[in-house]
């Protein structure tokens, strides 16, 4: 028996339109393991959507096989598939009206039908539910009142209820801002690691992958598809290469994408910490090249203690102080201009 709760055997997915076939990918050899988190990235339309409603088994397959709990999606019932793959979906709610804990009680579905009674045990999942993603307080709040955040924590919530080993999720941290991303991604990491859970997400939040994600799936049109840890895909270039647009390139130093600006002058930043960091990314922001060493005609040194200085020097640079990086900018482009 595998250890995998999911996986494929030389899968090909896409669609099948009157009498042809549109085949996006093919030969796909994928596993989610117990209590792992992976992240698929890829540009858009490059098939991710596509993928995992496959695997989902919302759409047929086009070629090969694909397993869960070692039991082919073909010869499975869409009951059967429910009770061990809950799937969150990126479409906007239509059930606005619903409290959380109504929302959530459809997680039962497969067990009780539509129409079925929920028993005393359905409840104690509900409430298990809904306390492990932190909604105990909105529990009777309609869908209407909550933030985007907390949809989709209700969202989650209603997949937790299903009690499905696998979880599936199209995009989760879409509409949300920095801290509701981080919130999501670190609660979907404490579902696979004290849940015990398989974790399948698509995003675009390299940061956040990097971060949380076991496992990365690197997905385009036309390419292989590429799949290992974060840092490995990193470190061997296929994240750059996956996403390589003319004008943007990939600081493997940082793990983000930055624009190709032709940089004027080179400046050597003396100092550490998180000042000089947000020092070269003002720097690389205005056209500067941060990168210098000490025979860089400009030197900028941060002074240590609680309201560190910027000392701006050089060749042909009269020396300046300045309190803020804003200032320092300024001094900077109103030496460029003489």
């Amino acid at each position: 028996m595998s250890t995998n709760l999911l996986y494929t055997n030389d899968l090909g997915i896409g669609y099948s339109e009157k009498n042809s076939q549109k085949l996006l990918h093919r030969h796909l050899n994928l596993a989610l393991k117990p209590g792992e988190l992976i992240c698929m990235m890829g540009p858009n339309g490059a098939g991710k959507s596509t993928l995992l409603k496959t695997l989902a088994g919302f759409i047929p397959l086009q070629e090969g096989n694909a397993f869960i709990n070692d039991q082919s999606i073909m010869t499975l019932k869409e009951k059967d598939i429910s009770q061990m793959v809950s799937v969150v979906l990126t479409e906007k709610l239509t059930i606005e009206d619903f409290t959380v804990r109504q929302l959530v009680s459809l997680g039962r579905y497969p067990y009780t039908g539509f129409f079925g009674r929920l028993t005393d045990e359905d409840q104690k999942i509900i409430d298990l539910a809904i306390a492990d993603t932190g909604l105990e307080l909105f529990s009777d709040r309609k869908l209407s009142q909550l933030s985007d955040g907390e949809k989709q924590k209700a969202m989650i919530a209603k997949a937790l209820a299903q009690e499905t080993p696998i979880m599936i999720l199209d995009e989760p941290t879409a509409f949300l801002d920095l801290p509701g991303r981080i919130e999501i991604m670190r609660l979907l990491r404490q579902l696979t690691v004290h849940k015990n859970k398989g974790i399948l997400v698509t995003t675009h939040d390299l940061e956040q992958t990097l971060r949380f994600a076991d496992k990365l799936w690197l997905i385009a049109q036309g390419k292989e598809m590429v799949c290992g840890a974060p840092e490995d895909l990193l470190l061997q270039g296929y994240i750059e290469s996956f996403f390589a647009r003319e004008g943007i390139l990939f600081d493997s130093h940082t793990g983000c994408f930055r624009s190709d600006e032709d940089y004027s002058e080179r400046i050597q930043i003396i100092g550490k910490g998180i000042t000089s960091y947000w020092v070269k990314n003002a720097l690389e922001r205005n056209g500067f090249n941060p990168g210098g060493n000490n025979k860089a005609d400009i030197q900028i040194e941060i002074t240590s203690g609680e309201d560190p200085e910027f000392v701006i020097t050089g060749t042909h640079v009269k020396e300046v102080r300045t309190s803020s990086i804003e200032s320092m900018l300024h001094e900077l482009k109103k030496n460029n201009n003489n």
